[in-house]
């Protein structure tokens, strides 16, 4: 059965959060020989609790997870410290090289990074474009009532109040997915900030560790701007932006509109392309997959496909309820052929 999303909550708020984009900061969890060890992506972290607990009843087979941010899941995965990483972005030319054997990139789940806020007197309905939200992170708007926002937002009364922004402090790739959707969207942010797990912010606001960080920096200061996975502004009772579309469209983010721009999006053979700034009508532009990678010929690889087969497949049946969209069915044929068997759901 699906673990309440309350339980959920509370073991996201309590995951550990840390990240690096050092080898030598990895927050490790050293592999074990009885089960699997993962760690990375926290986006990924509310389902990833879930399925762990579904696979062990299910299969005897024990999976550790810890929701410690992309770029150190991916360094503990180079550093052989666990049998697998979670990403929500694809690993890059240096930490390809870094990891001196063959990795396999599966795509497990699609989510939606919110544009979370907390605006004093505005609790829904506010709507954004990709370049005001480039235009905000880089301090070129500062106030909630500067004019480029009012002209999205007739009949929205918009304090004036200093906007305060939060970001991630870790290696992230929820970072990924929200930075590579500016610089697709804003050619300044993509020449001064460009996109990554990690970037230069410009002065001013605050990070927090992981998903679980941010949430917490929007619920505490006022008038705030940041971003999140869509279940944990849910799980938080933030408010969050639609954001316009290259469509032209304000999409919300949810299960359906994540799914819409990960369907009309046609997935590479190494199955590592980002799906921002979506075309589709209905889609919601700041949508990513979130990855599971793990070494092709390591010590536990059979046992890390045979996971990857059941989260794919029957695991999928568990993403609407917490916040996610499964995979669309030609990515999972896809999955079958990396993985070498059938995965249609169960």
């Amino acid at each position: 059965m699906l673990k309440t999303l309350a339980a959920l909550s509370l073991a996201v708020l309590l995951a550990s959060c840390g990240g690096g984009n050092k080898s030598g900061n990895t927050d490790s969890t050293a592999t074990s020989s009885n089960g699997l060890t993962g760690a990375g992506s926290t986006f990924i972290n509310p389902i990833m609790t879930n399925w762990a607990s579904e696979y062990q009843k299910e299969t005897g087979t024990a999976v550790n997870y810890q929701a410690v941010g992309s770029g150190a899941g991916i360094n503990n995965l180079i550093d052989h410290t666990v049998d697998f990483a979670g990403s929500d972005a694809p690993m890059n030319q240096g930490e390809l090289d870094r990891a001196k054997a063959p990795v396999v990139h599966v795509p497990a789940v699609i989510g939606a990074v919110c544009v979370a806020y907390n605006i004093n007197g505005v609790t829904s309905g506010l709507k954004l474009s990709g370049p005001v939200i480039a235009d905000i992170f880089m301090g070129k708007i500062q106030y909630w009532d500067d004019a480029k926002i009012k002209a999205l937002n007739a009949g929205q009364k918009l304090p004036h109040e200093k906007i305060f922004t939060a970001h991630r402090s870790d290696g992230s790739g929820t970072t990924a997915i929200f930075t590579d959707y500016l610089s697709k969207v804003s050619d300044d942010w993509k020449s001064k900030i460009g996109a990554g797990k990690t970037v230069n912010w410009p002065e001013g606001g605050i990070g927090g560790k992981g998903n679980a960080g941010v949430a917490e920096v929007l619920k505490q200061h006022q008038n705030s701007i940041g971003y999140v996975e869509l279940a944990y502004a849910e799980q938080n009772k933030i408010s969050y932006a639609s954001v316009q579309n290259s469509a032209g469209n304000f999409v919300a983010p949810s299960v359906e509109s994540a799914a819409a721009a990960a369907e009309a999006f046609l997935m590479p053979q190494n199955m590592t392309s980002m799906v921002t700034n979506t075309s589709a009508q209905q889609g919601y532009p700041i949508t990513g997959f979130s990855w599971i990678i793990f070494y092709k010929d390591g010590p536990k690889a059979d046992q890390v496909k045979k996971f990857i087969s059941w989260i794919t497949t029957k695991g999928q049946n568990d993403c609407k309820a917490l916040y996610y969209a499964p995979i669309p069915q030609s990515v999972q044929s896809a999955v079958a052929g990396e993985l070498g068997g059938s995965t249609a759901a169960k």
